[in-house]
């Protein structure tokens, strides 16, 4: 299929996969039921009851949501020209993120048996050949992203490793048409959680990465405030209204209210190129943390109180 047939053929796609999205009408019903039981039984009969399953918990429940949403980035993906895959696996890099922070923190690969959840699977928007999983060593891990677009963390320390993917993720997903806010943004948001919410400095390689989108004088900066202050423009607005540290999530909040509006922006686009599918790729991202944040409400008894509040937190001026 040639490069501009197979745009239109991705922009279709990509449409339909978000029309069967929840939305946020249905997550705040979902945010409401009795229990996850019932939660469990909304989601079954609807788009991600290809994972979701009676008898799983909550956490089983959001993984789930989530496994289905890189499942419609797979389906995406094999509608798209060799360009349109390369920007999805940018974009899609956070599963790798999640799969190998979570092999971390369990102190063992995962291909010799594993307690927690499966590894999500990525298929061809996997950055490592061959995968993650045939990793079984901490050493082993920065061997394979060393030698892969993710490149050296710089050391062979949990740290390292979540600090320079997370870097790197942003820096990759930058390069995407129309991603940059999200990804120098999001990138902010995950620099000052570091250093002022766990208090852990960048590592060396981390630091390097972060300076190509937010700066070395951000970086440097020795207080949140003179952080805030010395973000460059395309990271600036996600942090624009933060005072303090333990209101970073609203600001997180915020981050996906902005990716959310600028998605189906880019999906309703005139004409046919690649904007539709990074369109759907975030619209998807968005539904399945709105669906996970409510199944945590239902699950909690929270109803939708606590899940409006974090709704609102993000669509605030």
């Amino acid at each position: 299929m040639r490069s501009g047939a197979a745009h239109v053929a991705g922009a279709v796609r990509a449409r339909a996969l978000v029309r069967r999205c929840v939305g946020p009408a249905s997550a705040r019903v979902l945010a409401g039921s009795p229990g996850l039981d019932a939660a469990i039984g909304m989601l079954a009969s609807g788009p991600y009851g290809r994972e979701v399953r009676p008898g799983q918990d909550a956490q089983s429940v959001q993984d789930a949501v989530s496994r289905t949403a890189l499942w419609h980035l797979r389906i995406l993906a094999g509608w798209l020209p060799r360009d349109g895959v390369e920007q999805l696996r940018a974009l899609a890099g956070w599963f790798e993120i999640r799969n190998v922070e979570r092999m971390l923190r369990r102190g063992r690969g995962y291909g010799r048996g594993h307690d927690g959840p499966a590894p999500f699977r990525l298929g061809s928007l996997a950055v490592v050949r061959p995968p993650l999983s045939a990793t079984f060593t901490v050493d082993q891990v920065r061997a394979a992203l060393a030698s892969s677009a993710w490149g050296d963390p710089g050391a062979a320390t949990a740290r390292a490793i979540g600090q320079g993917m997370r870097a790197t993720w942003a820096v990759r997903a930058a390069a995407v048409p129309a991603a940059e806010p999200w990804a120098a943004g999001g990138l902010a948001l995950t620099v000052a959680r570091e250093r002022w919410l766990t208090g852990r400095p960048l590592t060396e390689a981390a630091h390097t990465r972060a300076a190509g989108l937010l700066g070395r004088r951000a970086l440097d900066a020795a207080s949140f405030a003179g952080f805030v202050a010395a973000l460059p423009a395309p990271a600036a607005w996600a942090l624009a209204d933060v005072r303090e540290p333990d209101a970073l999530w609203r600001a997180e909040a915020g981050w996906w209210a902005r990716v959310d509006r600028d998605a189906h922006g880019l999906l309703h686009a005139a004409g046919f190129d690649g904007r539709p599918a990074i369109g759907a790729a975030a619209a998807l991202a968005v539904d399945a943390w709105r669906v996970r944040a409510a199944v945590a409400a239902a699950t909690d008894g929270a109803g939708t109180g606590r899940y409006d509040a974090m709704m609102d937190a993000g669509h605030q001026e």
